[in-house]
């Protein structure tokens, strides 16, 4: 099938959908009735639904049928991770396209955050800040490196918590995952007490409620990153 026709299909599907006021979870027409309404032929409605499955636009259920996916932004790892391995590896510059939507997604929402975080929230982010400081920063292998990560990974995750935006939290994953991903290069970050200490002093402004000491926190976290990159980019 050409990619213009599977593309249309693909596009009839997806309306469907929203025709039938289906919500996620909830089960598609039959195969037969899909070739129906749709009419095109089975082969090509097969393609074009694991076509969206792959993308959890619906969600293929073998044995069961198919039904109505959440299409969650981890969908677009692969294909962003793609991108990115691509751009850099011609250019190391192109880490800071990345660099910028973390900065501007993290510090345009955390002095919301300053206004919901409460003391368990303080807690379990003291938690990784510590881990990130007794970690030996990679220095002693592998797993310590990814010991420090998956810290630094935690905290950036449940900062947000609090706002309870959904999107919000898949877009901070998904592009802390594909950075990390592409990071190899760079200066390492410094000692884990560097670290940890730009982490803490988010969180020391959080527990003083002071929205825009918590945002400079955060910037001043993306100008140490954004300089590594500036650092690799100046050296390739």
């Amino acid at each position: 099938m050409a990619y213009g026709v599977r593309q249309h299909l693909e596009d009839r599907i997806t309306e469907l959908i929203f025709e039938l006021g289906l919500a996620p979870g909830e089960a598609m027409p039959p195969e037969n009735r899909l070739i129906e309404q749709l009419g095109a032929g089975r082969n090509s409605v097969r393609e074009a639904l694991r076509a969206l499955h792959t993308r959890g636009i619906v969600d293929i259920r073998h044995g069961y049928g198919t039904f109505v996916g959440s299409a969650p932004l981890g969908t677009m790892a692969p294909g962003l991770l793609f991108r990115t391995r691509q751009a850099v590896r011609g250019n190391p510059g192109a880490l800071r396209e990345l660099v910028a939507v973390r900065r501007a997604l993290e510090s345009g929402l955390i002095g919301d955050v300053a206004a919901l975080a409460d003391q368990a929230l303080f807690d379990r982010l003291d938690a990784e800040v510590a881990a990130m400081a007794a970690a030996p920063g990679g220095r002693g292998g592998d797993g310590e490196a990814q010991d420090t990560a998956a810290a630094d990974r935690r905290f950036h995750l449940m900062l947000f918590e609090p706002l309870g935006n959904e999107l919000a939290a898949q877009l901070i994953e998904l592009f802390w995952d594909a950075f990390q991903a592409v990071r190899a290069d760079l200066r390492p970050a410094g000692p884990p007490d560097d670290l940890a200490h730009r982490h803490a002093d988010i969180v020391d402004a959080l527990r003083a409620g002071d929205a825009e000491a918590a945002r400079r926190a955060v910037l001043d976290h993306f100008d140490d990153v954004e300089s590594r990159v500036a650092e690799l980019a100046a050296e390739s």
